[in-house]
């Protein structure tokens, strides 16, 4: 099962893009964040294989939040 997780500040674009991954098979959502500071935590609980991220949002870019990630994991 590949584990995603779905980062964007925009609610109904997450809503949406969630639904659609969640519906194929051997993909699970794990979780949504909606900007970067709540991306970071959300990887750390839950160590997604594939984490889809806007680049543009509040408090902290994608860019920033993907470089923490992978510092992460």
């Amino acid at each position: 099962m590949i584990r995603v997780a779905v980062v964007d500040d925009q609610r109904l674009f997450t809503k949406g893009l969630s639904g659609l991954v969640d519906m194929l098979p051997g993909v699970e959502v794990v979780g949504v964040a909606y900007n970067g500071e709540e991306a970071i935590a959300l990887c750390r609980k839950e160590e997604p294989d594939v984490v889809l991220m806007d680049i543009s949002m509040p408090k902290m870019d994608g860019i920033s939040a993907t470089r923490e990630i992978k510092d992460l994991l």
